[in-house]
């Protein structure tokens, strides 16, 4: 895990110093600017099937010297949703560039109102993860971003709650991402040997197939607490970037299942670079892969698809919730 850290240190520092054309501060040139940062770092152009070049030669039409600051945002906004990725954002002092359809134009499949109907009053928080022992003996932990904190003591104090349970629900829907350390050190305590979970390049030249060899990362195990009875593991379309690692990771593991919808994916690790308006450019520059090699950009199916139907959210219950407790209760009739 050090020196997958390393690694991505390096890509970071050597992707962050980008030596840029001198481009002076005109609609043009903080066009072309954008354009070139993108062409040279940007790393899904060949696997997304995006002529960039094309985009250039569109896009480029439509910029005028006479255009004022935001009809310019406009444009370069446009310009960077044609690449579909939720990791690309232009930020300026008037607004923030995003592109959300990666889960927009999917059920939601979560409702935090029905979720209420588990969790009740009298559950109990350990940093940013909200857990409890539902009635059927089935421990229910909920973790909503990867940017809250977690620690050893934090995950001891759950899995030891939760050590009696004939099962554990992890439900991550509508986590957006966040620290990928959380990510390793949540699923080390379901994991028992050192185990090759997925791969990560970096850029090497300014191709945009100039890619490092693919560098292994492996998911290592702990000393401390682990659980070895069944996990069902919680997705929605909302489960994006370091969530979306998280699903791809602990997906390799014998005693989990995935369950829920496809996830948001976001697999490119995000590094930013600025135009000479000062305005700066977020994108993925560094691919991650799940253990087969296989690209989860677009997303990760899950073992077990499941939906919310009108049905049981009209009687405000959570269709996917009530099927991981079902497969948890045939499961534990199983020999272990």
């Amino acid at each position: 895990m050090k020196k997958l850290l390393f690694l991505m240190v390096i890509s970071f520092v050597f992707n962050s110093c980008i030596e840029e054309t001198k481009f002076s501060n005109s609609p043009k040139d903080n066009f072309e600017a954008l354009w070139k940062i993108m062409d040279e770092h940007y790393c899904f152009f060949e696997y997304k099937g995006i002529d960039w070049n094309e985009v250039h030669n569109r896009y480029s039409a439509r910029i005028s010297e006479k255009m004022n600051e935001e009809q310019l945002f406009g444009v370069l906004s446009e310009m960077l949703a044609e690449l579909k990725d939720g990791h690309v954002n232009l930020y300026s002092s008037f607004d923030v560039s995003r592109y959300w359809a990666w889960y927009e134009d999917f059920p939601s499949n979560f409702s935090s109102d029905i979720q209420k109907n588990y969790l009740k009053t009298d559950y109990q928080i350990s940093s940013g993860i909200k857990y409890k022992v539902l009635s059927d003996n089935v421990g229910y932990m909920y973790y909503a971003s990867f940017e809250e904190p977690i620690g050893d003591g934090n995950l001891d104090q759950i899995i030891s709650k939760f050590s009696l349970c004939n099962g554990i629900i992890i439900d991550v829907r509508d986590n957006g991402g966040g620290n990928l350390t959380n990510v390793d050190l949540l699923a080390q305590r379901f994991n028992n040997e050192r185990r090759l979970v997925g791969y990560i390049q970096h850029k090497t030249g300014k191709g945009h197939n100039d890619f490092s060899t693919p560098y292994p990362k492996y998911l290592e195990t702990t000393g401390r607490l682990r659980y070895q009875k069944p996990v069902v593991v919680l997705t929605n379309r909302h489960c994006f970037s370091s969530a979306n690692d998280f699903v791809s990771v602990i997906k390799q593991l014998p005693t989990v299942t995935i369950m829920g919808d496809i996830t948001g994916g976001g697999s490119g690790l995000p590094i930013s670079s600025e135009l000479p308006n000062g305005w700066s450019v977020r994108f993925s520059s560094s691919p991650m892969f799940d253990a087969n090699m296989t690209q989860t950009e677009f997303g990760i199916e899950p073992n077990v698809k499941v939906e919310m139907t009108n049905a049981d959210i009209t009687k405000g219950v959570d269709t996917i919730i009530e099927a991981a407790r079902n497969l948890i209760a045939e499961k534990s009739k199983q020999p272990i």
